[in-house]
């Protein structure tokens, strides 16, 4: 049976995009072996004992950090800024309410460095001194208030704190600011910016790399090529480190904000209400660099007694609710 033309040339094209990429096999194999040997011998021990690709110096991460905060306060409008006597009550109020709860978790974050970072929420054996070191003590920590409707809030390495009004409603009290400010500040103590940065700069070499080894082939299957390349490390590498990285200042903050003598039952109840934002619509949990927000509900709630043992040894008995 003859085969129609069309139906020959797909089947042509196939074969000659397959056999192109067979000829280059031991060209991506060496950079795969070459990106395998820079992962690995960039390894860093971080807060938590989990193993870290990192690239740069605490230095140069907190250079960046500052450099991030006052671009970030020169084009926003900062609650209070020109000093208490310019703010409403309310405003100033919101100003104290955020300074008070900073400090309190920072000072929190200093004491468990130096007792030497056990981390309860993730197991008998998880936590203890990174390799680069104690941090909050020496970070020059600062608090400031955003006046916006985003429902936002960070920590940028060397602790320069930002939360935005619109988050407010859903932290709801001060216990549920606390989970958030706990969240954000065990971002910076586990260096989660830092090996981001250094993993996109991995792919970086590595899509530059696959990109010279198929820089002769038509541009149809170049973009098809560097297209699957880049799918497979954005949904295969940097969104489920992105998740990871969100549990793990999870349980950093649950860890600190228990220690400031903050209530950690609120901690599954904020997520629930971060379950709410945006009518509740999210992408499927693969596609995003969160994890389900009632997932991470779950995991606050298993390691509840743990931190209600905590609080009891350090605060006292925990408030009725």
């Amino acid at each position: 049976m003859r085969i129609p033309a069309y139906s020959r040339g797909r089947r042509s094209n196939r074969g000659g995009l397959l056999g192109a990429l067979g000829g280059r096999l031991p060209i991506i194999g060496l950079v795969i072996v070459g990106l395998a040997f820079y992962w690995f011998s960039n390894q860093k021990t971080g807060i938590s004992g989990r193993k870290q690709m990192v690239t740069m110096s605490v230095e140069q991460e907190v250079a960046l950090g500052d450099q991030s905060y006052m671009q970030i306060l020169q084009s926003e409008p900062v609650l209070c800024s020109r000093g208490t006597n310019a703010c409403s009550m309310d405003e100033r109020e919101v100003v104290q309410i955020i300074n008070k709860i900073g400090e309190d978790i920072a000072r929190a974050a200093i004491e468990w460095e130096q007792e030497g970072a056990p981390l309860m929420g993730m197991g008998k054996s998880a936590g203890g001194i990174p390799s680069w070191g104690t941090l909050a003590d020496k970070f020059q920590w600062e608090f400031q208030v955003i006046s916006s409707d985003t429902p936002n809030a960070f920590c940028l390495p060397g602790g320069k704190v930002a939360f935005y009004t619109g988050i407010l409603p859903t932290a709801a009290n001060k216990d549920g600011i606390a989970v958030i400010m706990g969240h954000e500040i065990g971002h910076a103590l586990a260096r989660h910016g830092a090996e981001r940065m250094s993993q996109a700069k991995m792919m970086q070499f590595g899509q530059m790399a696959v990109g010279a080894s198929v820089g002769d082939m038509g541009a149809g299957a170049q973009r098809a090529v560097m297209g699957a390349f880049g799918m497979g490390a954005d949904v295969g590498v940097m969104k489920p480190f992105s998740r990871a990285h969100e549990s793990e200042a999870d349980m950093i903050g649950l860890e600190l904000l228990t220690r400031a003598c903050y209530d950690p039952r609120e901690a599954p109840e904020l997520w629930g209400r971060m379950a709410q934002l945006g009518g509740g619509q999210r992408q499927p949990e693969a596609l995003s660099t969160h994890p389900d927000p009632e997932k991470r509900a779950q995991a606050f709630v298993e390691v509840m007694p743990q931190y209600i043992e905590l609080y009891e040894q350090k605060c006292g008995p925990l408030p009725a609710r």
